[in-house]
């Protein structure tokens, strides 16, 4: 490890680890915790905290922690709005989670993961905390089976029970954009035995809402038959 003075491609590495050390269910961590994550050199560390707090990517608390800042959401919403597909889905989820009564998510691919780009969430209970901006590892679920797929499209419509989560299940289709290029996962979740009680009504529901996005998407249509898992 250097202790030469940061600069360039090595110090957006680094301030980008010191980012990425910040965990699911992390509100802050102190300099040790940020320290015993990434490897880096404590001073280092706050050097590039330094930079990113002024760019308000970072946080520093009252008690000395760090926090990730506004910055950082600013620029997920940004993303999430230069996808063609983020403006059909408030609407679409929106009433996918009232005609189901259950949870609608859409996800896209990132690497090995899944990024949640857009979650409405059911009126009844779900023994699920998911919300928009949550990665997921592949392949695990319904979306993730689909997002993994080496044929999205022959898959139809995926069930899967207890497979992320043990007390829940899921549904999802692909959607596709121009030129059969894969737009991501359409999708319901919720409790087991209630995702089991509705099945074919769900697979019936999300078919025709994975449809209906591809085709305003410019997409080709994609097979109403599901494929039960």
């Amino acid at each position: 490890m250097s202790t030469a003075p940061e600069s360039g491609v090595a110090a957006v590495d680094r301030a980008l680890t010191i980012l990425g050390a910040f965990r699911e269910g992390d509100a802050a961590l102190s300099l040790a915790e940020l320290a015993a994550r990434t490897g880096l050199y404590k001073s280092t560390i706050l050097r590039l905290l330094a930079s990113l707090e002024r760019a308000r990517c970072v946080s520093r608390l009252a008690d000395g922690r760090w926090a990730l800042g506004p910055m950082l959401f600013h620029w997920g919403t940004l993303y999430a709005r230069s996808l063609p597909v983020e403006r059909h889905l408030p609407a679409l989820l929106a009433a996918l989670a009232q005609r189901s009564g259950e949870t609608a998510s859409f996800w896209v691919r990132h690497a090995d993961q899944r990024l949640c780009l857009a979650r409405v969430r059911s009126p009844n209970r779900i023994g699920d905390d998911l919300a928009a901006g949550d990665l997921i590892p592949l392949p695990a679920g319904a979306g993730g089976r689909v997002l993994s797929a080496a044929d999205p499209r022959a898959l139809g419509v995926v069930a899967t029970f207890g497979e992320r989560n043990p007390e829940t299940a899921a549904v999802a289709a692909a959607v596709f954009g121009p030129g059969g290029s894969l737009a991501g996962a359409l999708g319901l979740s919720g409790p087991k035995a209630r995702i089991e009680a509705q099945r074919a009504a769900h697979l019936a529901a999300v078919a025709e809402a994975a449809s209906d996005l591809t085709r305003r998407l410019g997409g080709d249509l994609m097979p109403r038959s599901g494929a039960p898992a």
